[in-house]
């Protein structure tokens, strides 16, 4: 039997809404409001804002002691030491000290910050509707209103401890920053203006490891020599080799052209640097007839009879040339350092 043969009076009073039909005609995407704001204790209890700002004062202060100990900790700490810290075993100091100190301090900055927003600004939620980008002239006013009314409500100009102490924390936690610029490595001073070499100084063959000698240096060859002193298995051998290496070339000299060249050499024999001066590579390729050196990297060619001048590629100017002469022993020796920078460019800026 259908709905419509049953009689009116059986039918019941009222349908029973189908499953997951909304009960009522109203519109079921409504908006069901805010729930009534509840008042938290700082707010109805001074002496619970006033906890409450002594705890943030107290985190921004631990976050200014925290920086003042990272900075301290590159004075008090060596490079090299190593201590032991439960559970983390052997650690060194100083690496320690910087993450722990810089950890704290960016912490209690944030920390202190989220409790002065959770326990003494508003917390009233208030809700708005969306509007255009373009905002319009009354809705710019509302915004610094409602800008104005925060600053009120977050008593930043009224609790001056929590002020104060933020700026000081602020403040203090960029210096952190600043003191890693010592990371970057020591400062130069004039310790790349400078080389190993000096008056009296012996040349020393690279290949033999021994004094060289004016009749060890045939004419047309190319030999390498390293300063009295400096040994392979020095921990800083490749930096001083960098600035000190030689190219010791014997040319008869009435083919020297350069007075000054002429008159630092000895009989013949010269003493330029082996480090370019475009980029610093190391020259090894002689040619004999010409004089001429050439940079393997950028083919910069120098004339070894001409002041080592450029004459072809990158390089902007010549090698720098050692002043040599000869001992009582009959050595080669240096009679000074090298009067004008080794290798690139870098000294001229600096």
């Amino acid at each position: 039997m259908s709905s419509q043969e049953i009689p009116e009076e059986n039918l019941p009073a009222e349908q029973v809404p189908a499953y997951g039909a909304v009960e009522g005609a109203g519109d079921p995407f409504a908006d069901p409001g805010l729930p009534a704001h509840q008042p938290r204790i700082q707010d109805i209890d001074e002496r619970a804002a006033d906890r409450s700002e002594r705890v943030v004062a107290f985190l921004f202060t631990l976050s200014m002691l925290a920086t003042v100990g990272f900075i301290a900790s590159y004075v008090i700490f060596p490079v090299d030491k190593i201590v032991y810290i439960f559970p983390f075993g052997h650690v060194s100091a100083l690496n320690f000290s910087l993450g722990l100190t810089l950890g704290v301090a960016l912490f209690a900055i944030g920390a202190g910050a989220v409790h002065w927003a959770r326990t003494l600004m508003s917390d009233v939620e208030v809700a708005d509707e969306r509007h255009a980008i373009a905002a319009e002239p009354e809705v710019k006013a509302k915004v610094l209103a409602d800008f104005a009314a925060g600053a009120e409500e977050s008593a930043f100009g009224r609790r001056k401890l929590i002020r104060n102490t933020m700026f000081g924390a602020l403040a203090l936690v960029p210096l952190a920053g600043v003191v890693l610029l010592r990371d970057l490595g020591p400062l130069p001073e004039k310790k790349l203006r400078s080389t190993l070499w000096a008056k009296g100084k012996q040349l020393i063959n690279m290949n033999t490891n021994e004094p060289l000698r004016p009749e060890d240096v045939a004419v047309g060859s190319l030999t390498f020599a390293m300063p009295e002193g400096l040994e392979e298995d020095a921990h800083d051998f490749q930096t001083q080799i960098a600035k000190a290496a030689l190219m010791i070339i014997r040319i008869e000299p009435s083919n020297i052209k350069d007075k000054r060249e002429r008159e630092w050499a000895h009989e013949g024999i010269v003493a330029f640097s082996k480090i370019c001066t475009h980029v610093g590579c190391p020259i090894s390729l002689y040619e004999q007839q010409t004089h001429h050196v050439l940079c393997p990297c950028h083919q910069s060619t120098f004339d070894l009879s001409d002041g080592a001048r450029v004459i072809f590629g990158p390089a902007g100017h010549a090698l720098p040339q050692l002043r040599i002469g000869v001992n009582s022993e009959g050595n080669l020796e240096a009679l000074g350092d090298f009067e004008e920078p080794v290798g690139p460019a870098f000294w001229e800026r600096g």
